[in-house]
Order: structure tokens, then sequence, then C-alpha cells
């Protein structure tokens, strides 16, 4: 048998083609549908955000309109000024602050969802 030349083995190292993805168990999707402590906590932050947004709302509101009834009770016979502050500068702030908690509210599920689908 001829012998063949003996030539130096060259090993070509690159890049994995494929990735291994985390298991389908890890997800945080299926955290949530079989109801396991992870999941739980999960949902737990999702709550707990929208619940201080929501607690955000209701302690301005507290203050833009707790107050009024005393203005009002301050001065008797000003009939118009109470529909004035009603009607026309308590309105735009609730509208405001309506759309404020909105905004929030779909950010903190936008984030929820985010986090559930590992983007």
């Amino acid at each position: 048998m001829p012998q063949e030349s003996a030539e130096p083995r060259v090993v070509v190292i690159g890049a994995p083609r494929r990735t291994r993805r985390a298991p389908a168990y890890y997800r945080p999707r299926t955290e949530i549908d079989e109801q396991t402590a992870l999941g739980h906590t999960y949902v737990r932050s999702l709550m707990r955000s929208q619940l201080r947004a929501a607690l955000s709302v209701f302690a301005v509101l507290v203050l833009l309109v707790g107050p009024l009834p005393l203005l009002f009770a301050a001065m008797p016979d000003a009939h118009r000024l109470e529909w004035l502050v009603l009607g026309f500068c308590l309105y735009a702030p609730l509208v405001l602050l309506a759309l404020w908690y909105v905004r929030r509210a779909e950010r903190n599920e936008r984030d929820f969802v985010r986090l559930v689908e590992d983007r």
C-alpha cells in the first residue's frame, strides 16, 4: 500500500449553527398557566403595579376634589362660582388624570406581556 502524505489535520472552529432554546416548561407563560409560585409572583407583580397607579390617581383626585365642599361652604352665596369651578376648572384636570391612568395601565400590561413572551 502506498503511503499517503501525512498532512496535518486542520480543525475549523466557528460559531455554533444552532443554539439551544430554554425548555418549554421554563417559560414564564407556562409558569402562569400552571399556577406555580413563580407564575403567581409574575401576576402579583402586575397587580401591584396596577394598584400603585390606581392609588396614585386616587390620591391626586382626593387632593383635587376633597377641599371643594369646604371651599363652597365658606362662600354661601356663590352658586355661579360653584358651577364655574365644577364645570370648567375641574373637568380638564379630571380628563388629564384619566388619560394618564389609562396610559400607565396600558404600559404596565405591555411590560408584563413583554416579560412573559420573552421578547
